[in-house]
């Protein structure tokens, strides 16, 4: 940041705040409607510093002055830490590794790879404890959906801090609880639904296999007890739910706490939907389930089926009368353009399975949702071995559900899904013209507003994809690998100028860590091949 734009002596009460909107600063800035003008300490601000060029016709950008392709509050010698008195991000660090374990992390380089340490929010961007904003491109891991500190979600969850925080759900009720279940039923694709409340997605997949399981006992068929899944997959982190999905991501180790599974193809094979069918048929009377992904598999890097084969699978599935598992942890809630991938593959399943999204990434909450045949399976007139013997102490709990709820109702209001649907098709325009063209990519894949930027196996740089998410954080846009393939995953909210920055700040990234030549250079390779 030029050292002449001095923010901290702003006459911040002179800001008019209604004018910024409930996301802080909007996606053109402080435009002239945003702030009152008049009141503002201009002696604060050294516009030699600032210059004409930084500060542009809109007002100050995002993050600071500068254009789209600066560093977004990465020139940080006069920004100042806010907040959070007198420790340093440096000092942070060195606090979290202390006493701190992060998953899918060394800790024995965390202090050395610069990890931003968050101290708070606004809109669809996060603020580190040195007054740094990173524009939140992977939804803080897939889960948030509408921003962060949403007026209405924190309204939500203070209302129902004066009611009860949390009750148990086992064998009693709250009636938030109920609240949240009566408006998912009106939504899922799951005919007469009944939801069992989790706390995150690998345990609603778990439960999903101990209900399937379950299932055909209490039917007389003990012997249905298999799986059938496909490569490629990833349903969380539990033993069983590891179980069903594919190694990778270091897993392998735990190969002997895993059960066997039948395994066919992933989405990445032309040839996925005849191996499944092949293997369903061949398998049928002994399997309990059949458990997937519906259109996406996101772990494996946003590998996107066609919807059609998804749902001759599903219906195939049917037939031969063997429940299906649809697992819409990541694809739930929004992110494909429809509120469930089900929605689009004309899915029914037996049972879904829900997380990340349906709190908008406030709180910590799943759910398994069972059609009513299944359900029914399981009533007696006593507690006898029908029963489900499951349950989780967090599991429906009254501040998430309360959030939620409310989350759905602003999804409806605002009309949520016609946002993705338009930043979705733009995010794919953006991708193919400016970054598929790039030397370096091998591969776009997208659905919605979940892509996949492939780097190709030949780039010659050790880590690339990590790298360049690297990069682009020093540029103000969090983003975050899988192997060789960087994940965009933004807000469902998000603005075309925050996708335009996006896709921006990624082409740099990838030009400054791998290069910048266009495809030709591939077609000039293939020739003297």
């Amino acid at each position: 940041m030029p050292s002449g734009a001095h923010w901290a002596r702003l006459d911040w009460a002179g800001l008019d705040w209604a004018g910024l909107g409930s996301a802080g600063l909007g996606s053109a800035g402080l435009g002239s409607a945003g702030l009152d003008w008049a009141r503002l300490d201009w002696t604060g601000l050294g516009w030699t510093g600032l210059g004409w060029t930084g500060l542009g016709s809109a007002g100050p950008g995002w993050a600071g002055p500068g254009s789209l392709a600066g560093q977004y509050f990465h020139d940080v010698e006069d920004v100042e830490s806010v907040g959070t008195g007198s420790a340093t991000a440096g000092q942070w660090i060195e606090r979290d590794a202390a006493v701190v374990w992060h998953g899918f992390t060394q800790m024995a380089t965390f202090p050395s790879s610069e990890p931003i340490v968050v101290e708070r929010a606004e809109g669809r961007e996060l603020i580190d404890v040195d007054g740094r904003r990173y524009l939140d491109a992977i939804s803080s891991l897939w889960v948030t959906t509408l921003g962060h500190r949403v007026p209405e979600l924190d309204a939500a969850l203070a209302r129902q801090i004066d009611r009860v925080a949390h009750s148990t759900m086992l064998g009693n009720s709250n009636t938030v609880v109920v609240e949240l279940a009566e408006a998912l039923a009106e939504i899922v694709p799951v005919d007469q639904p009944h939801f069992l409340f989790a706390s995150d997605g690998a345990s609603a997949v778990e439960q999903a296999l101990k209900i399937a399981l379950q299932y055909w006992v209490n039917r007389g068929a003990p012997e249905r007890s298999g799986y059938l899944v496909l490569g490629d997959a990833y349903h969380g982190d539990t033993v069983g739910s590891l179980s069903l999905g594919d190694s990778g991501f270091g897993t392998g180790i735990f190969d002997p706490l895993r059960f066997e599974v039948s395994r066919t193809p992933g989405y990445g094979d032309p040839g996925w939907l005849d191996s499944a069918l092949d293997c369903l048929m061949r398998n049928a009377d002994r399997l309990a389930a059949v458990v997937m992904e519906p259109l996406v598999q996101g772990a494996a890097g946003m590998l996107v089926a066609d919807p059609r084969d998804v749902a001759a699978f599903a219906k195939a599935c049917s037939d031969e009368g063997v429940l299906l598992v649809a697992d819409e942890v990541a694809t739930g809630f929004g992110r494909t353009g429809k509120m469930f991938a089900s929605d689009i593959c004309g899915l029914h399943p037996d049972l879904l399975c829900l997380g990340k999204g349906i709190t908008g990434g406030y709180l910590p909450m799943s759910a398994t949702v069972a059609a009513h045949h299944v359900y029914s399976a399981f009533l007696d007139d006593h507690v006898s071995q029908r029963t489900f013997f499951h349950g989780h102490s967090y599991g429906g709990n009254a501040l998430a559900a309360a959030v939620a709820l409310e989350h759905l109702h602003i999804m409806e209001r605002d009309m949520v899904l016609a946002n993705v649907t338009a930043r979705g098709a733009q995010l794919g325009d953006l991708l193919e013209h400016s970054v598929a063209p790039l030397e370096a990519v091998g591969d776009v894949r997208r659905c919605g507003l979940m892509a996949g930027v492939e780097l190709a196996a030949d780039t010659g740089r050790l880590n690339a994809a990590r790298r360049v998410c690297a990069a682009a954080v020093r540029r103000g846009v969090l983003l975050r690998p899988l192997g060789d393939v960087v994940v965009l995953m933004p807000p469902l909210t998000t603005t075309a100028d925050e996708i335009e920055r996006i896709v921006t700040v990624l082409t740099h990234s990838i030009e400054e860590v791998v290069g910048s030549e266009p495809d030709a250079m591939h077609a000039h390779s293939r020739e003297r091949a």
